[in-house]
């Protein structure tokens, strides 16, 4: 018997969305990590200012960084407000980061960013995937399927 799909996560407020993501990777599984942040990067993130379109994951030994996000600093923050392109740390049980390290090592995959967002409870969240990059046919590919759609959508309406 199959498996059945696993339920969506929760996202109530989205921060961030990584677009171009979906249109140079082809996203073969998701996962949901918490992100280590300091107070400032709570309160930046909160005001809906922040950006992951450039960023990454790696990882290194049993921890996961997000690399080159940037949470611009806290308009209202004093000497102790935060640097705004840091390593940030990404919270991950054991065996999701293993399953990271293993796909990253032995099958070439790469972690991406998706999303930031807040869940239910007010708590930030990452949506990272394990990407394999897409060939230069394969974007074509994606943009002749997507003006089809349009194209589609545009008949419809049309024509009712």
């Amino acid at each position: 018997m199959a498996k059945p799909p696993p339920a969506p996560f929760d996202k109530q407020k989205i921060v961030a969305e990584n677009r171009r993501a979906r249109y140079d990777y082809f996203v073969e599984d998701r996962f949901e990590a918490g992100i280590q942040l300091a107070g400032t990067e709570v309160k930046a993130l909160r005001q809906g200012e922040g950006s992951i379109a450039e960023s990454y994951a790696t990882v290194d030994g049993d921890e996961v960084w997000l690399i080159n996000s940037h949470f611009p600093e806290y308009s209202h923050g004093n000497r102790l407000n935060h640097e705004p392109r840091r390593p940030r740390k990404l919270l991950l049980k054991a065996r999701e980061i293993a399953k990271l390290q293993g796909a990253v090592a032995r099958q070439g995959l790469t972690l991406v960013p998706l999303s930031i967002y807040f869940n239910g409870s007010g708590r930030a969240k990452v949506e990272i995937a394990l990407a394999r990059g897409k060939k230069v046919h394969d974007k074509r590919d994606t943009i002749k399927e997507r003006d089809w759609k349009r194209d589609q959508q545009r008949l419809l309406r049309q024509n009712s």
